[in-house]
């Protein structure tokens, strides 16, 4: 059987997830991309091909001259409008692609939300190119959020709490990225955290999920991330109906949400795994072929009724962030080891030697740290102890 993957850049979730398991399931894969180069370099055995992936037509016309697709998948998140597209030509299992570009596109997703009686947030849109001074004459309520409409990662999301300030932004993100437009919305309180879920169009499974600890305003860079087995019922049932309403059901997806006095109101809808190798422990964590299971959705094969999960896990996620731009002169080498029933696999993500800006996003990140048990308490000590014994050093 031949799998068709679109991908942009080469990522942990495709090296070490999806293409061991379309392995391990025997199908043929075939990987499309615009930077074949870098995809050959990092998967010498897997058949690379050439293609313009942002658009589906020429996504379409790349398949339609090679084998026979049985499957087109992808895990990015600037592709799956294409994915779904191109899958839905040929006769195949997919997202659909119009709940994939209301995922992909913020204004759209608020849009989608108001009309459907979902929820409703105050949002308006900046087209590219258009003066951010025209804001000053819209009731935006303050605090208020500004982000590019189909933005990723926390790139250029930044808290703005008066009018002066909020067209400074918006115009230091045009001078940056001129070609994109931005949302401006209202400031949702409350904790944050995501919902992991599997489907197959017919049934969700929901996977768990992770409290998020932001970084200090008025950025919001994901610092760490603490593995929730279930979310209360009240919760999960309020994400489930706005994903419902949005016509999110299919494959695998990651949605992040806050909770305040009850109240679930979604953030942003990833309609893919959860990134970050987040997705990775996930799999551990819950002891199912994760990846396999996403793949057979898109074979067309259904999800069984119970997924075995394990339910007895703990586990976070630390990223060490450059807190200044400049050289990395100092960080720990990759490190598997296990203290007290815990394992921990810390992985850099900067080479010692790397110049970088300082970017307020999950760009910072010099490192990943994954760290999984059977008790909460005693994986926080023990990530508390690695982090404490280590340095990272920057030189300006």
């Amino acid at each position: 059987m031949r799998l068709y993957l679109l991908a942009l850049n080469p990522t942990d979730s495709v090296t070490e997830g999806f293409l061991p398991a379309a392995a391990r399931l025997g199908l043929d894969v075939t990987l499309l991309t615009d930077q074949p180069e870098a995809h050959r370099r990092t998967y010498p055995d897997i058949e690379v091909l050439r293609c313009d992936v942002r658009d589906f037509r020429a996504v379409i016309t790349r398949i339609s001259t090679h084998h026979t697709p049985d499957a087109v998948f992808t895990n990015s998140d600037h592709l799956q409008t294409q994915a779904a597209l191109a899958a839905d030509y040929f006769g195949l299992p997919a997202k659909s692609w119009q709940a994939a570009l209301r995922a992909k596109d913020k204004a759209h997703m608020r849009r989608h939300l108001t009309a459907t009686g979902a929820d409703s947030v105050w949002s308006t849109e900046l087209a590219a190119g258009d003066d951010p001074a025209e804001l000053t004459r819209a009731d935006v309520p303050y605090p208020c959020v500004v982000k590019p409409r189909e933005g990723v990662a926390s790139e250029d999301v930044v808290l703005v709490d008066g009018p002066e300030e909020l067209v400074l932004r918006c115009k230091e993100i045009q001078a940056r990225r001129p070609g994109v437009a931005l949302v401006v919305e209202e400031y949702l309180a409350g904790e944050l955290y995501t919902l992991e879920t599997l489907g197959d169009g017919t049934t969700r499974h929901v996977l768990g999920g992770f409290h998020t600890e932001l970084s200090a305003p008025p950025y919001f860079i994901e610092e760490r991330l603490t593995f929730v087995p279930a979310h209360p019922e009240p919760v999960v049932a309020q994400i489930n109906a706005q994903l419902d309403a949005l016509g999110i059901g299919f494959g695998i997806c990651h949605t992040e949400f806050v909770v305040h006095e009850g109240r679930a109101r979604i953030i942003e809808v990833n309609y893919r795994a959860i990134g970050d190798q987040c997705d990775l422990l996930l799999a551990q964590l819950l002891g199912i072929p994760l990846f396999e299971l996403v793949l057979r959705t898109h074979l067309g094969e259904p999800l069984p009724a119970d997924l075995g999960t394990r339910d007895d896990g703990a586990a976070r996620l630390d990223y060490p962030c450059a807190q200044r731009a400049g050289t990395l002169t100092a960080a720990p080498a990759a490190t598997d080891l296990t203290v007290d029933g815990v394992t921990l696999a810390y992985r850099p993500l900067r080479e010692v030697g790397e110049t970088h800006e300082l970017y307020h996003t999950n760009r910072d990140y010099l490192g990943v740290l994954r760290a999984t048990g059977t008790d909460q308490g005693t994986v926080d000590r023990v990530v508390a102890d690695f982090l404490a014994g280590r340095r990272w050093e920057i030189t300006p």
